[in-house]
């Protein structure tokens, strides 16, 4: 086995076990391109299990995470069937080692995107919008990683939820929006703050996705990116995020860390 194949071993069997465990990258000797395969090779064990790809995750998309990070681009990750929670159903708290949650706006595509098409040529490709939370973890201990680390941890991606389907003709560019954990709110922001525009993330992940060889197609989910900071979550929350115009999605956290 090599250390790609290894490393991606490891960290499914961290991520299936929710245990946390060390660095896989943390004197940054890994390149780039090295990270995202093994976070290739990490979903295709998923895929073998029959956990058919769903879409892809952005991430860093705001300009001062970019900076903070010493990127020029966004990072991004990829979506499979078992990490969709019905809206409004819950989730294991059990199945996590420190999960976050991001209030995000969620594409769906109706047809494949070309690689390179511009704003208003990926708008008319997509069916709706709605709004949406992603459940972020990160499978190392005391919760310390480097960028190669997370990009192989799948961009730290671990769920997703999804409101309702709305019509992608409404101008979306700068809705107000409320991540709220046990009926407060606890963030307050704009779909402004992904990129400036959420179809500059969709653009992105179009373009890295047909890079990678695995061009979008129709019904992919593409997560745009957090609109907020992170959140912790913890067990008994409940947790919703609301979009002005868009509706709501939500989602419950039950049991007990083992």
């Amino acid at each position: 086995m090599n250390h790609i194949e290894e490393t991606a071993a490891r960290l499914d069997t961290a991520a299936r076990a929710a245990h946390a465990i060390a660095q896989v990258d943390p004197d940054n000797q890994l390149s780039l391109e090295e990270a995202y395969l093994i976070q290739c090779a990490v979903v295709q064990h998923r895929v073998a299990r029959g956990n058919a790809r769903t879409g892809v995750k952005m991430g860093f998309t705001s300009r001062s995470k970019m900076l903070q990070m010493g990127l020029a681009d966004v990072i991004w990750g990829r979506l499979t069937q078992d990490m969709n929670v019905e809206e409004g159903g819950a989730i294991s708290f059990a199945r996590y080692v420190h999960p976050r949650v991001e209030p995000e706006l969620a594409f769906i595509l109706k047809k494949p995107i070309p690689a390179h098409a511009t704003a208003p040529e990926a708008l008319a490709c997509v069916e709706a919008i709605a709004p949406a939370l992603e459940i972020i973890d990160s499978r190392y201990v005391d919760f310390k990683f480097t960028l190669t680390d997370v990009i192989a941890d799948n961009a730290s991606s671990s769920g997703y939820v999804i409101g309702p389907w709305c019509d992608p003709s409404v101008d979306f560019s700068n809705l107000g929006l409320t991540l709220n954990i046990d009926g407060r709110v606890i963030q307050v922001g704009s779909t402004a703050a992904i990129l400036g525009h959420p179809l500059r993330s969709l653009v992105a992940a179009v373009r890295l996705s047909a890079a990678s060889g695995e061009p979008l197609q129709a019904g992919a989910v593409v997560m745009a990116g957090g609109a907020t900071a992170a959140e912790w979550i913890k067990p008994g929350n409940a947790v919703s995020v609301e979009i002005e115009g868009l509706g709501q999605a939500a989602f419950r956290v039950e049991g007990e860390k083992q």
